[in-house]
């Protein structure tokens, strides 16, 4: 009797010379499936310098990742079919592996130009850094699953086990990537050791293939070596805006050109805190001056407060809390274990009894934090241009509200533009919690012609916004109090942001860059 088993065409026997043994097929699928997730969440840290940590980036990155996925299994299984995989399998591999080590000196080189929260921008360097390399290696895997089917009557066992593999290789580079690489390596040294892992792979691959197959089976081209070595060699000279690559942000200190003593500590894009070594109580930026001339009139002068800070940065109000008001004890919260080593080591941070800082997300801290303690509660924590979103809703507020005293304070800085969506419902939720609020700005703002920097105060207790008011005009700034009937219509309809609804990013109108 015959067998009934239907060979495919062009599929060779996988226990003869021309299929690849099961383990380096399981290898090769393994990898180019993980150097695909490597790139996506590096390249989300690649492009942050330059255009921020948002929703939008993120889901740019994510939707190019996933884009050029589709693409490449589409094209690389269609490409199988017509030409015999051993021919491709290796010089894909090696040209994946060597355009990740490429995307990285072109989007250092790109971001240079591209600078900027805008749409355009974002897209652009999204696609730069995933689309031609994450295509390139999705689309060996369904050329290895041709090259290992020999009939129908394995299709399923083999396309179950390649493709169950493939998963396995990008949730493991996930977790590597992100709980361990991330901590120890820089971006560049990710990509580059990644691209050049892979390179390396396509070349064993493409050796052992020319050894069973012969004829033009597993050659690769002397220009896609040349590209991994160019890539490496101009990954080296790039410009990058990093002194450190922390957790979260590429991290630098600038010196102030204009104050001996003066750093400016900015993360990807933003200015985000402003510290005069030698003198604590030296303010430049305008709504730290503002969220200064609250804590100063909240409280009878020279006493002592306790104070929990959402968001380190430089500890800017921490120490000057510190030095006009001894005896403060000051609790920052710090999500980013990298910015708190600059703070100490270049922004001459000292922890004492009275400043501590622990490193969490403010969330969770605000939900261990006992209740009725606290005389102030500062907010001061961004991701980018954006408040973190689970900081910024009633149930947050509640937190807040829990750890205050009966008259204490709840003050923070707020960054919206036009038509200052996020703003006004942030206002809304700070109403539907505390019976006190009220919103420092300049008139521009307040008529909804402008953006920027604005503080946002709420309290259980009535607020002194007279001498708010004054200690505004004390400090030069041309802020002014809103609240009442005013405040009101400047809040309009706006809705109440909560844990189950909070769209942050997308009421936000991130396009103007001021200091965070």
């Amino acid at each position: 009797m015959g067998s009934t088993e239907e060979v495919l065409p062009g599929a060779a026997d996988r226990t003869g010379p021309a299929a690849l043994p099961d383990w380096v097929a399981a290898g090769i699928t393994f990898l180019t499936s993980g150097a695909v997730l490597v790139l996506e969440l590096a390249g989300l840290r690649l492009i942050a310098p330059y255009v921020g940590i948002t929703l939008q980036t993120n889901t740019a990155v994510i939707g190019f990742a996933l884009a050029a996925i589709a693409v490449g299994a589409w094209a690389g299984g269609t490409a199988a079919d017509r030409t015999d995989p051993r021919r491709l399998i290796a010089p894909l591999t090696v040209a994946g592996g060597a355009l990740v080590v490429a995307v990285l000196p072109l989007v250092r080189f790109a971001g240079s130009v591209l600078t900027g929260a805008d749409a355009g921008s974002v897209l652009l360097l999204a696609a730069i850094a995933v689309v031609v390399p994450a295509a390139l290696l999705s689309a060996v895997p369904p050329m290895v699953v041709k090259l290992q089917l020999a009939s129908l009557a394995e299709t399923g066992s083999v396309v179950g086990r390649l493709s169950g593999i493939g998963t396995l290789g990008g949730i493991a580079a996930t977790f590597l990537t992100g709980f361990l690489l991330v901590a120890v390596f820089p971006t560049s040294g990710i990509l580059v050791g990644t691209g050049l892992v892979t390179v390396a792979v396509g070349l064993a691959v493409g050796v052992l293939l020319r050894r069973r197959g012969g004829g033009t089976a597993g050659r690769v081209p002397p220009a896609l070596l040349l590209l991994a070595l160019g890539g490496s060699l101009l990954a080296a000279v790039a410009p990058s805006q990093c002194q450190a690559e922390t957790a979260y942000h590429c991290a630098r200190v600038v010196a102030d050109p204009e104050r001996e003593t003066g750093r400016v500590l900015v993360l990807d894009t933003l200015r985000h805190s402003y510290v005069d070594l030698a003198d604590p109580t030296y303010l430049e930026f305008d709504y730290v001056q503002a969220i200064a001339a609250v804590t100063d009139v909240t409280a009878a002068a020279g006493e002592p407060l306790s104070a929990l800070h959402l968001g380190g940065g430089g500890a800017t109000l921490p120490r000057y809390l510190a030095e006009v008001r001894p005896g403060t004890e000051s609790l920052v919260v710090e999500v980013d274990p990298g910015v708190v080593a600059m703070d100490r080591e270049q922004l001459g941070l000292t922890e004492t009894d009275g400043l501590r800082v622990e490193v969490a997300d403010a969330r969770v801290a605000l939900a261990e934090e006992p209740a009725g303690e606290r005389d102030l509660v500062v907010g001061d924590a961004f991701g980018g241009l954006s408040v973190p979103w689970q900081l910024t809703t009633v149930e947050a507020m509640q937190l807040v509200d829990r750890a205050l005293t009966d008259d204490g304070v709840y003050v923070a800085n707020i960054i919206d533009n036009p038509p200052l969506g996020f703003l006004r419902a942030e206002l809304a939720t700070l109403d539907a919690v505390f019976p006190h609020v009220a919103l420092l700005a300049r008139d521009a703002v307040l008529a909804g012609e402008d953006g920027g920097n604005v503080v946002v105060l709420a309290s259980r207790q009535p607020l002194p916004l007279d001498a708010v008011d004054a200690a505004l005009g004390d400090r030069g700034l041309d802020w002014r109090v809103a609240t009442g009937g005013e405040l009101a219509r400047f809040v309009g309809d706006a809705d109440v942001l909560t844990d189950d609804h909070a769209p942050v990013d997308q009421l936000l109108t991130p396009y103007a860059v001021p200091s965070s």
